[in-house]
């Protein structure tokens, strides 16, 4: 993509990759666990160091700071028109309680990066550049999960944000008073374009030896509750033939999960993760299975496909075995396709730096899938190794790092605009 400038001197403009790993240390500090992870759960006083830490780098390079009304905070630098929408960057650094250094934080890092490496060029550039931090991406403490971004996107209310509670019965509202990041309400203001960068989180680009994962889409995602109602009776006297097994009926579900699944491959997915089986005796016969079903899909009609097949699949197998099968959704996030154009620069601009890519779709949520409901959008992933995170063994190489961020730098400036 054309950076819109005639300066060598931008078109060769790099980041520095040993400043932007070292950065990735310095916040894993925070929070820091035994095995080299990190647990910096969100709305903490470690988030609230995290924060600051992110606070004083955003200062300290000329930044301007704003937090809204639900803690995200918005790092500014001046566009030579300010009046214009911010190309943004930026993701989360909140963490699972067993969580790993570069999850949401290589996404903030590498933004504060693209600041830092702008300034020691003296680019200058039309629109505003801004970095986020969102709220409580995670969900490990509070609930649902991408709570900042969702609010700033609409999906839900600052209101109910704000009311939902953690196991200790401490508000989201309470907890960003006590950390001195509650600010100010009012309504989102307009974003020119979103990029995050982020580790894949999952094993295709190790697996293909790419650099760069150019994401098409985030899945979207249905999950249920299903419900097996049998008949408990004792392991001995009841012969096979007049069992009413509600443990076997699941497992032949739970098969027909991942049936379903494989015979959409390569983007469905098909998950139970969760099993609860009653009265869970040794010699009892089980009565009664509750089990979780996640299904994913890149588009409406497929995940609907999906849906379909599995409902049929309960009908079948509760009329086979004699029992009853309740099926229940209990989320639903629409498929979100990234905004084309933006897609194409991640695209264009990994090929000009000589990285190799892909295309790739998001089977997880992140930030970027709300702020992609309210502005133009798009996402650039890199290699984790062995496609491992959530885990305090998540790792990356830098020299990855450094290239997703080297994209993320190109496809901010097509999209802000060098003027000198």
């Amino acid at each position: 993509m054309d950076l819109n400038t005639s300066a060598p001197s931008v078109a060769a403009l790099r980041i520095d990759g040993a400043r932007l790993w070292q950065s990735l240390m310095d916040l894993a500090r925070i929070g820091g666990t035994p095995k080299g992870g990190v647990c910096r759960l969100a709305l903490t006083d470690l988030d609230r160091q995290g924060r600051d830490l992110f606070a004083q780098w955003a200062r300290d390079a000329g930044c301007t700071l704003r937090v809204d009304a639900i803690g995200n905070i918005f790092a500014r630098r001046a566009g030579a028109d300010d009046s214009l929408p911010p190309v943004m960057t930026g993701s989360h650094i909140d963490t699972q309680p067993t969580g790993g250094k570069f999850d949401g934080n290589y996404g903030v890092m590498a933004g504060l990066e693209v600041l830092r490496t702008l300034n020691a060029a003296g680019v200058r550039t039309r629109a505003p550049i801004e970095v986020a931090v969102w709220t409580n991406e995670e969900g490990s403490r509070f609930v649902p999960v991408m709570m900042g971004s969702g609010v700033f996107a609409g999906a839900f209310t600052l209101e109910h944000a704000l009311a939902q509670r953690d196991a200790q019965g401490v508000s989201v509202g309470e907890a960003l008073a006590a950390i001195g990041y509650a600010g100010e309400a009012g309504p989102a203001p307009a974003v020119g374009a979103y990029f995050e960068a982020h580790i894949e989180q999952g094993p295709v680009l190790e697996k293909h030896g790419r650099v760069i994962g150019v994401v098409q889409a985030a899945l979207g995602q249905r999950w249920y509750d299903v419900t097996v109602h049998g008949m408990e009776a004792h392991a001995g006297p009841t012969p096979m033939e007049l069992r009413q097994d509600a443990l076997l009926a699941a497992s032949h579900l739970v098969a027909e999960v991942n049936r379903i699944a494989v015979n959409r491959m390569p983007h469905a997915r098909g998950t139970v993760g969760s099993l609860e089986v009653f009265p869970n005796s040794r010699n009892v016969i089980p009565g009664r299975v509750k089990f979780s079903v996640d299904l994913r899909a890149p588009d409406d009609a497929q995940l609907l496909d999906m849906d379909a097949a599995l409902r049929s699949a309960c009908t079948r197998i509760a009329a086979e075995r004699g029992l009853r099968v309740d099926v229940e959704q209990v989320v639903y996030f629409p498929p979100q396709p990234f905004t084309p154009h933006l897609v194409e620069a991640v695209r264009a601009n990994a090929a000009d730096l000589g990285y190799g890519s892909m295309d790739v779709v998001s089977g997880a949520g992140h930030d970027a899938v709300y702020v992609a409901r309210v502005a133009p959008a798009a996402m650039i992933f890199v290699p984790c190794a062995d496609g491992i995170s959530h885990n305090e063994i998540e790792d990356a190489e830098p020299a990855h790092l450094e290239a997703g961020c080297n994209v993320l730098l190109r496809a901010m400036l097509a999209a802000a605009e060098v003027v000198s």
